[in-house]
Order: structure tokens, then C-alpha cells, then sequence
């Protein structure tokens, strides 16, 4: 029996046997039944099994179930930003990204790829391997109080930056940056962070450092951060602002979108207002939204909620 079985099996694992069957006669439909359950980048990983595996793993019922709910609204939005800029946003095929044509593999590679938005100021793009959307905001979206006084306040150009700029808090007494967002999200979980750097980023012989010795009053009192939604969900926290010379987010607090076709509008704000002292030396970078499952490649600081 063991003898009959093995020689069903070539030197590959696919050989031919009592039937001349391999795993490339498997019909499509059956493959693609498998590969319901794999995530975006095992399905390209097996694509290069054989031929059948390769069909399936283009088929559009496939990436459909992989696409956020909405994702013809985010085509449409990342087919506008690649007309202004020019770009071809389907890498292959004849048909636009958010055309009801173009092939849904095709739809989702292109929400890999970060559609900025309002100017520039905003981006979004899926991830590669789960397809949650994640969302960054730059700080020249958002109201900074005094941002206008260069005693205050200046931009620094930097590639730390997503937006190749942030605003660096030189000193002042009352910090408060506020910032709101109207978008369709897909439903789901998620979180939101600021992203901050104590100390002026610069680099010397390709090696990064910072300027730590304007960094003041941010362990006098605890930073506050808030979040709000048109659906009234609310969070407060707060935390002690550390670890000069590293990019750091802040999580500020979570919010559910239940549904993938209303509008949330989003409002979310840190503040350090206690007049008794200064505070500078603080770089403000930019918003970051992610599913609330999203593996952070930065350090994350957890803020302490306020009941």
C-alpha cells in the first residue's frame, strides 16, 4: 500500500500516478475556494505553484472579498489624485482603477499605494498583506495656536516626514493643536495616534541625531489628547511626552465606523495649556489612523485615559 501510494508522487511532490493526476489538474474553482482563506501576500506567493494556481489567484472573486467594502469610493478618490499628478493608476490592463472593469487585483496594488488627498495634506492607502485601511494627516492640516509667530514656530523640511516637512515648537506657553477629518472609512476598529519627535531631527555623515537642548517642560505636566466622533464617541488621555531624539506615536484612543457608505466626521486635539511654565523643543509630524490590529513599525506609546 505504501509502496502504491508513493508512486503516485513525483520528485517534485506533483508527480503522475495511477490516474496521470497532479496538483495542476486541480479545476480553478477549487483553488480558488482555498485561496478565500490565505491573505493577499500568500496568494501571490502560491500563484507561482503552477498554472491553475495562478488563474485562480487573479480571479476577481478573490480580491473582491479582500477589498474594503467601499473601495470603489477610495478608487475613485485615488483615480482623481493620479489625474492631477499624471500617474496611470492601473499598472496593467486597459481599464481606469475605479472603472467597473478594471480587475480587482489590479484595484487593490493600487490602494497599496498611498493617495494623498485635500492638497496634499492627507493620505490614505490599504495595507499590503491585510487590506485594513490606514490613513496619515499632516500637521498642515491642522489649527497649531501661534503657528504664524516665528518666535513660536517654524517648518522644518525633512525625509522623517511622509509630508517631507513637520512644525518644530521652539517655546511657547500654550500648546494646542487641533485637527478634523470628514472621510468614508470602511467599517471596523481603529486607532489614532500622534506622531512626535522631542528634539530638532537632523543628519550628519548619513548618521541621524538631534538637538536636545531645547527641549523643556514636558515633564512638568502630562500632555492631553482627545478624540470625537460624529457618532459621539469620545476619548480623553493623557501623557508625559518622552524619549527625546525618536519618532514616537502617541495613541490617543480607538473608534468603531459601522458603516462603510456614512460619513464620520472625526475631530482629535493635544493640548499642554498650564501657563505656569514653558515648553518647546517638539516636533509635530502628522495624525495617523490604523486598524486597531496593525503592527506599528514605530516605538507606541500607550496615554493614559481619563475617566
Amino acid at each position: 500500500m505504501g509502496a502504491g501510494a508513493s508512486s503516485m508522487v513525483g520528485p517534485e511532490g506533483y508527480g503522475r500516478g495511477w490516474g496521470q493526476t497532479s496538483l495542476g489538474d486541480m479545476p480553478e474553482s477549487c483553488v480558488a475556494a482555498v485561496l478565500l482563506y490565505l491573505d493577499p501576500l500568500e496568494i501571490c506567493q502560491v500563484a507561482c505553484l503552477n498554472r491553475a494556481f495562478r488563474g485562480a489567484a487573479s480571479a476577481d472573486c478573490i480580491w473582491a472579498a479582500k477589498l474594503p467594502a467601499n473601495h470603489r469610493y477610495l478608487a475613485a478618490l485615488a483615480a482623481a489624485a493620479d489625474d492631477d499628478c499624471g500617474c496611470d493608476g492601473a499598472a496593467e490592463g486597459n481599464g481606469r482603477c475605479c472603472s467597473s472593469a478594471a480587475i480587482k487585483k489590479e484595484i487593490y496594488a493600487r490602494l497599496c499605494r498611498p493617495t494623498p488627498f485635500d492638497g496634499g495634506t492627507k493620505e490614505f492607502w490599504i495595507e499590503k498583506d491585510k487590506g485594513g485601511f490606514c490613513m496619515s494627516i499632516s500637521s498642515k492640516a491642522m489649527s497649531i495656536t501661534g503657528r504664524d509667530d516665528r518666535r513660536y514656530w517654524s517648518h522644518l523640511s525633512t525625509e522623517e516626514s511622509r509630508f517631507r516637512g513637520v512644525d518644530y515648537l521652539q517655546q511657547i506657553w500654550w500648546l494646542e493643536v487641533c485637527g478634523e477629518i470628514d472621510f468614508c472609512f470602511p467599517a471596523g476598529s481603529y486607532s489614532l495616534f500622534f506622531r512626535l519627535h522631542l528634539g530638532r531631527p537632523h543628519k550628519w555623515m548619513s548618521r541621524r541625531g538631534h538637538a536636545s537642548e531645547s527641549i523643556h517642560g514636558w515633564d512638568i505636566k502630562p500632555t492631553r489628547f482627545q478624540l470625537s466622533t460624529s457618532d459621539d464617541q469620545y476619548t480623553e488621555s493623557e501623557c508625559y511626552l518622552t524619549k527625546p531624539g525618536r519618532w514616537i506615536l502617541y495613541h490617543v484612543g480607538d473608534f468603531v465606523v459601522s458603516s462603510s457608505d456614512e460619513v464620520t466626521e472625526l475631530k482629535f486635539s493635544m493640548m499642554q495649556i498650564d501657563c505656569t511654565h514653558t515648553k518647546g523643543g517638539l516636533c509635530v509630524d502628522s495624525v495617523f489612523i490604523y486598524p486597531k490590529d496593525h503592527r506599528y513599525e514605530e516605538e507606541c506609546i500607550l496615554c493614559q485615559k481619563i475617566l
